[in-house]
């Protein structure tokens, strides 16, 4: 899979030192990873869900939580955003990754 953007992990760690670890553990699956489906996402990460057009990965133990678009027929997989768990709960997330717009096939 590619990876777009390493750049967004990286801020988020330097704002939580924490999080860099588990963040590269993500990161390196993900890379070596040629997920076709969700399904294949779970084989990998077990509490991968789906919400909307968008993927949910849980990371360090649920402490934070990396919102993606995953396009499986790309193999790319965009992070949209990182979060603890506190700031995912209030759900703003769904409207800024845009998880619930409907897209065009014409686009």
């Amino acid at each position: 899979m590619r990876i777009i953007s390493k750049r967004r992990l990286r801020q988020f760690w330097e704002q939580y030192p924490d999080a860099e670890e588990p963040l590269m553990h993500w990161y390196r699956v993900t890379k070596k990873a040629a997920w076709k489906s969700l399904a294949d996402a779970q084989v990998d990460f077990r509490h991968a869900d789906s919400v909307g057009a968008c993927t949910v990965f849980n990371i360090k133990g649920n402490h934070y939580r990396l919102i993606a678009g995953v396009r499986y027929e790309m193999q790319r997989v965009f992070v949209l955003k990182i979060m603890t768990h506190k700031q995912y709960d209030t759900e703003d997330w769904k409207n800024e990754c845009r998880c619930y717009e409907k897209t065009s096939k014409a686009e």
